[in-house]
C-alpha cells in the first residue's frame, strides 16, 4: 500500500481526481467529511444509545454520542501527530502533493466520529438481539431461503457493517449515502471482510466482519481506490489509519467508561484511582493531585494524564511500525504493543465485572433483548405480507410506523430483512421503547 492512493480524497460518483493541492484550505475535503456526519440524523441519533448503562439517569454517564465526540478528539490528536512524522519521512507527500498534518487528523477524526454510527439500541446487547432472532429464534424459518453469506449477515448483525451501510447506502436524493471520502471510508472500515468465511486467526482485522452483501460492490470499489492489499481471499489488509481510529476507541472506551463507573458508584473510588495511578506514574504532578478535593477532579486529572499517555504510545508505536502496517503485516491492535498493555487488561477487567456485568446493566440488557424481538417479528411479518400482497388491516396500521426511508417493496428476502434490521438498529433507545410500548398497547394501558 501507498500514501499517496490511501489518502484519496474521491467520492461516490466522482468522475474527475481530486487533488489535494486544489483545495480551499478553508474548508478541506475531509473537514467536510466530518461536518456530514455530525450534521447526520444517524449520528444525532447516539444523543440516547447506551454506551455502558442502558436508560442511565447518571449526570455524567456517556452516550454513544458523546463517547463518539471524545473519540474524535482523541483521533484528531493521534492523526495529527503521526501526519506529522509521516511528512518527515515521506516528504514527497507535502512536497509534491500538498498533504499536511491537519490531513491525517481530519481522516482519523472523522471516522473516529462515525465508528459506532452504526450501533443498534442497548449496547452490544442490541447487535446480539437482532443475531439471536435469527440464529435461534423465529428468523431461522429464513435460512433456507437465502444463500449462506446472506443469512450469516443476519444471524452475526455486526454494527460496524450497518455503520458502514448508512455511511454509503444509496437512497432517492442521497446517492451514495453521506459521500464521504474514500480514505475517511476505508480509516472507518476496521474489519474489511465479509461475514463468511469464518476462520478464526490472530488477526486483529479478522475478529468481526465490515459489510453486508448489499454493500459488497461499493466496499470492493473502495478498497481498490485505497489500493488495499487482499488478503488470501479472506478479505483485505485494513487501511493504515484505522489503526488510529482502533486506537482512539479503545483509550476512550478503557479510560472513560471506567470514569462513568467511578462516578456511578459502581467502582470504589480508592479502589479504582489506584488502577488510572499506575498508568501515570511518570507524568502526575503530585502537588497538584493532591490540592483536589472531590472524586469528579480527581478522575477528571487522572483521565487526561491517562488519555496523553495513551496517545503518546499509540502514535510511537504507529511510527515505529509504519513499514508492517502498510504491507499488510502489522495483525494487533496498537495499544496491544504497549508497554501498558497489563495496566489497560486491569482497567477493562475491573470495568467488565463492576460496570458490563452490574445488575444494573443486565436486567436493561435483558429488557432490551425482548424490546428488539417483538419489533423485528412485527415489522418483519407486516413487510412481508406486504410484499406478497396479503396485509391485513392490522399490517397496514403498522407499516405507518415505519419511516419514508425504509423501501419495503425489495424482491430480495434478504434486503427486506436487512431493511428492517437497519431500521430497528437505528432506533434511540427511548425510541425502541416507545414503538414497542405502542404495537403492545403498553402505553395505553
Amino acid at each position: 500500500m501507498n500514501w499517496e492512493k490511501l489518502l484519496s480524497l474521491k467520492r461516490f460518483g466522482d468522475d474527475f481526481k481530486r487533488n489535494r493541492k486544489d483545495q480551499d484550505e478553508t474548508r478541506l475535503g475531509f473537514d467536510v467529511d466530518y461536518d456530514r456526519v455530525i450534521f447526520s440524523s444517524e449520528f444525532r441519533s447516539l444523543q440516547d444509545k447506551t454506551q455502558v448503562v442502558p436508560f442511565s439517569q447518571g449526570d455524567f454517564v456517556h452516550t454513544r454520542l458523546t463517547h463518539s465526540l471524545e473519540t474524535s478528539v482523541v483521533g484528531r490528536s493521534l492523526g495529527r501527530r503521526v501526519g506529522v512524522e509521516l511528512l518527515k519521512k515521506h516528504p514527497y507527500l507535502k512536497d509534491e502533493l500538498g498533504y499536511l498534518p491537519n490531513d491525517f487528523g481530519a481522516i482519523v477524526a472523522s471516522a473516529s466520529l462515525a465508528h459506532d454510527i452504526g450501533n443498534p439500541p442497548f449496547g452490544h446487547s442490541g447487535e446480539k438481539s437482532i443475531g439471536q432472532y435469527f440464529l435461534s429464534g423465529d428468523g431461522q424459518s429464513f435460512k433456507d431461503k437465502l444463500n449462506d453469506k446472506e443469512f450469516q449477515d443476519l444471524c452475526d448483525f455486526e454494527g460496524n457493517a450497518n455503520g458502514f451501510k448508512i455511511l454509503t447506502q444509496s437512497r432517492p436524493g442521497r446517492e451514495g449515502g453521506l459521500r464521504l471520502s474514500y480514505a475517511t471510508l476505508g480509516a472507518f472500515i476496521k474489519y474489511p471482510k465479509e461475514s463468511l468465511p469464518i476462520k478464526p486467526t490472530n488477526n486483529v482485522a479478522d475478529k468481526k466482519y465490515g459489510f453486508f452483501q448489499n454493500e459488497k460492490d461499493i466496499f470492493t470499489e473502495i478498497a481498490n481506490e485505497l489500493g488495499l492489499e487482499k488478503e488470501n481471499g479472506k478479505g483485505f489488509s485494513r487501511h493504515p489509519l484505522t489503526f488510529l481510529v482502533e486506537a482512539a476507541d479503545d483509550i476512550c472506551y478503557t479510560i472513560i467508561d471506567f470514569e462513568d463507573g467511578i462516578n456511578l458508584g459502581l467502582i470504589e473510588e480508592e479502589y479504582a484511582l489506584e488502577y488510572l495511578i499506575n498508568l501515570v506514574r511518570d507524568s502526575i504532578k503530585s502537588d497538584k493531585y493532591n490540592t483536589l478535593n472531590n472524586t469528579i477532579d480527581r478522575v477528571s486529572y487522572l483521565r487526561a494524564l491517562s488519555i496523553n499517555t495513551l496517545i503518546n504510545e499509540a502514535v510511537q508505536i504507529f511510527i515505529e511500525n509504519e513499514k508492517d502496517i502498510l504491507n499488510g503485516d502489522f495483525k494487533t491492535s496498537l495499544l496491544k504493543k504497549s508497554k501498558y498493555s497489563p495496566q489497560i487488561s486491569d482497567i477493562i477487567k475491573i470495568s467488565i465485572e463492576k460496570i458490563y456485568e452490574s445488575k444494573e446493566v443486565i436486567e436493561k440488557e435483558a429488557a432490551g433483548y425482548n424490546i428488539i424481538k417483538k419489533l423485528l417479528d412485527t415489522f418483519i411479518s407486516c413487510v412481508n405480507r406486504n410484499y406478497e400482497g396479503k396485509t391485513n388491516s392490522y399490517d397496514k396500521l403498522i407499516l405507518k410506523l415505519l419511516p419514508p426511508t425504509i423501501n419495503l417493496n425489495q424482491s430480495s428476502l434478504y434486503s427486506r430483512l436487512l431493511e428492517i434490521c437497519h431500521y430497528v438498529a437505528s432506533l434511540s433507545d427511548r425510541k425502541a421503547l416507545n414503538v414497542y410500548n405502542k404495537i403492545t398497547g403498553v402505553e395505553y394501558k
